[in-house]
């Protein structure tokens, strides 16, 4: 049986690894969502830049979660993260379930709903649960839509549908991802003055001063490194390069 989660209701979760799947109806507006996760320590944070598994890191190092990419089925996307719960390491005490629209507002995005599955119940079984995602206001570019949690030595799911209008940036770094923003270019630098001409035993006559040459140029003030138009997201070190 399916559960109709609401935002902020729970259910227990029974199976050993699950599907979260993010689905979503294309349109002229949005035509992709991008799912992803952050495995958070009890402190409520990644314990470091690998505990964020999203389109340019789709594995965890520990094997445990990771993402099965986007797929269409009928007239609907989708984009899928698994997580073999019995394997999750005991440090992780959380694990959210994401989506991001290409920096573009929720309220183009159509059918938005994420459904839990049993992994080893195969992708055309029953949901678990399923929960209509409805943006607060719209303007939210990233979305939190749920929760894997544990409680008293088990897993259990939350429905969320918490929105961050700064998108997956925003809310990357509110759990403490590190977003290098450090190759910006360095200012020109100013030019050397010109050591004054030799003299032979004779005051030099007077010259006019200089024509001024003004300030250095100035850097580019959008110097950020440059990114795929659809990632929407700045570098996060080597290995976040789309």
């Amino acid at each position: 049986m399916t559960h109709a989660m609401l935002k902020g209701s729970n259910v227990p979760v029974e199976a050993a690894a699950v599907r979260a799947v993010v689905c979503w109806s294309p349109s002229p507006e949005v035509s992709v969502v991008d799912a992803s996760a952050l495995l958070l320590g009890a402190d409520g944070r990644v314990r470091s830049d690998d505990d964020f598994v999203f389109y340019n890191q789709p594995r965890h190092p520990s094997g445990t979660v990771w993402s099965l990419g986007k797929r269409r089925l009928g007239s609907a996307m989708r984009d899928t993260i698994q997580a073999d719960l019995t394997r999750v390491d005991a440090e992780v005490e959380r694990v959210l379930l994401v989506a991001s629209a290409e920096s573009l507002p929720f309220e183009g995005v159509r059918d938005l709903r994420l459904l839990l599955l049993d992994a080893a119940a195969g992708e055309n079984a029953e949901p678990y649960a399923s929960f209509e995602i409805r943006a607060e206001t719209g303007a939210e570019t990233a979305l939190i839509c749920g929760e894997l949690y544990r409680r008293g030595g088990e897993w259990k799911f939350r429905a969320l549908g918490e929105g961050y209008s700064n998108g997956l940036i925003g809310l990357a770094t509110d759990f403490g991802i590190t977003v290098d923003e450090s190759a910006a270019p360095d200012p020109a630098p100013t030019p050397e003055p010109a050591a004054p001409a030799p003299t032979y035993g004779y005051p030099q006559p007077p010259t006019a001063p200089p024509t001024p040459y003004g300030y250095p140029p100035q850097p580019d003030p959008y110097g950020y490194p440059q990114h795929e138009p659809d990632s929407g997201l700045p570098l996060m070190g080597p290995q976040f390069i789309r």
